[in-house]
């Protein structure tokens, strides 16, 4: 009997440059896909998504975030619908329910069939437009390392009503919102008590009323586009029930920008209704590791946490899907074309739009070994013996990282990004590679290989093991 599978979406900090290259070297479907959604943004006056796919020098998320969040969101609706077309239509995954989180929430009402293609990126675009139109008051966004029912206390106790709960992300994690003044002392008191605290990069309060006048109109602007019912069946961690019906759909379209994100219960729902398998469907695997927090001991599979091709894709579903696919078409080079000339950034106005947050931050992996690490981290090995286990290597990078960075060990989980999650940029992953390889007596790929393919304390481990010894040192390109 097949295991019973949902389908996550994430948000905004699952963007990864380039994310679709070398799936889009085996896979038509993905130049296909990219094709009808690049001649659609271009239409809407938006920046066509394959630069932000399939381009090696595609901009990063804090880039992207900083100076045109339009382009991260139609980047982040196309490398989700590509992927979703990847798993149903060329793996044959036949999902029992879609669940997203926060913006993944417009993605997945798209993936069900509420929109076509065309129409689920025009409600992206509605969105920022919506923000562009009516821009709210200054805010922000504060993660606490706590539950969603304890952060709840800690309000009550300081009477800082204006600050609200704007995702329960998991039992140890939720995310808060709110004026940028109640906020701070809100952050200021938890970490007195002993709360880790994260202030997420938003120019806004996410999922707070004081969203209300751009939720009010980018409902409006929703009502213009053609919605039909949905092929699959759809859950809803905003409105807390199934998405079933029309009426459904404009409630979650006028909820999103107010009203929390609870992804804990959500999980746990679906977990007690028999979903066994949770396929992230997008890049990173920012929700996987929520949901393996929330319910210990269920499978995930987060099938890009890095670039992967298309045979690394099929074997990550291997074992999901009823029948093997057809073989891929290998092809020379993922040749990304842009429709018309709107691949440049997108106009003054849209820039404007809102950067949405992405509210799930990475969560608590389980303690490693500690690892005794040298002061001369920067010198190679003087022999290049084999490399130890996998969870010894990520213990090792921790340390080094950890030590370079000035950051407590404990926020450098195996999966926290290293950019999205903990503000490293590129340069300095660069470097800190570099000392990593030499460290293990490892010599850096010839090929200018991009670290932004491998962001996480467990992927970099899995890439140092795949590297020759040391020998002459070569460049890796940020």
């Amino acid at each position: 009997m097949a295991e019973r599978c949902a389908v996550v979406f994430p948000g905004q900090g699952a963007y990864l440059p380039a994310v679709l290259t070398r799936l889009a070297v085996d896979e038509p479907l993905v130049e296909e896909t990219l094709r009808l959604l690049d001649s659609t943004a271009v239409r809407l006056g938006r920046s066509a998504p394959s630069r932000f796919l399939l381009d090696e020098a595609a901009p990063t998320l804090s880039e992207l975030v900083d100076e045109a969040p339009a382009d991260l969101h139609t980047a982040l609706f196309a490398a989700e619908m590509v992927l979703f077309r990847l798993l149903t239509e060329r793996h044959g995954l036949r999902p029992d329910v879609l669940l997203g989180h926060s913006f993944g929430e417009l993605v997945a009402l798209t993936a069900a069939g509420v929109y076509g293609l065309e129409e689920g990126m025009a409600l992206v675009a509605a969105r920022d437009e919506a923000f562009a139109a009516r821009p709210p008051e200054p805010g922000g966004m504060l993660a606490l390392d706590v539950s969603a029912s304890r952060a709840a206390g800690l309000l009550v106790g300081l009477g800082e009503w204006e600050v609200t709960l704007a995702a329960d992300n998991s039992p140890r994690q939720c995310v808060l919102s709110g004026p940028v003044g109640p906020l701070g002392r809100v952050r200021q008191a938890a970490e007195a008590i002993g709360i880790t605290t994260t202030a997420l990069r938003v120019p806004y309060a996410f999922h707070h009323h004081i969203l209300a006048a751009v939720a009010g109109d980018f409902t409006r602007r929703a009502t213009s586009l053609r919605a039909g019912p949905a092929r699959y069946l759809l859950h809803s961690a905003i409105l807390g029930r199934r998405v079933d019906d029309t009426d459904a759909v404009a409630d979650l379209v006028a909820a999103h920008l107010v009203r929390p994100t609870r992804f804990t219960g959500a999980v746990r729902l679906l977990h007690a209704q028999g979903v066994e398998v949770f396929v992230e469907c997008g890049p990173r695997g920012v929700l996987s590791d929520l949901v393996t927090a929330t319910v210990p001991g269920v499978r995930v599979v987060a099938p890009l946490r890095r670039r992967a091709s298309g045979s690394e894709l099929a074997d990550a579903l291997h074992d999901l899907t009823s029948a093997p696919p057809a073989a891929p078409v290998h092809r020379p080079g993922p040749a990304w074309a842009p429709v018309g000339a709107a691949h440049d950034r997108t106009a003054a106005g849209t820039r404007d739009a809102s950067a949405a947050t992405e509210t799930a931050v990475t969560t608590a992996a389980p303690a490693a070994t500690t690892v005794a690490v040298g002061t001369a981290t920067e010198e190679p090995s003087s022999s290049a013996a084999p490399l130890p286990d996998r969870r010894s290597v990520v213990a090792t990078l921790r340390t080094l990282y950890a030590n370079a960075l000035g950051y407590p060990p404990e926020v450098l989980t195996d999966h926290a990004d290293l950019e999205a999650d903990l503000g490293v940029d590129s340069i300095k992953q660069t470097e800190l590679f570099a000392r990593a390889a030499a460290h293990f007596g490892r010599t850096l790929p010839a090929d200018g290989s991009r670290l932004t393919s491998y962001t996480t304390l467990d992927a970099l481990a899995g890439l140092l093991s795949a590297l020759p010894a040391h020998a002459t040192r070569a460049g890796v390109s940020a």
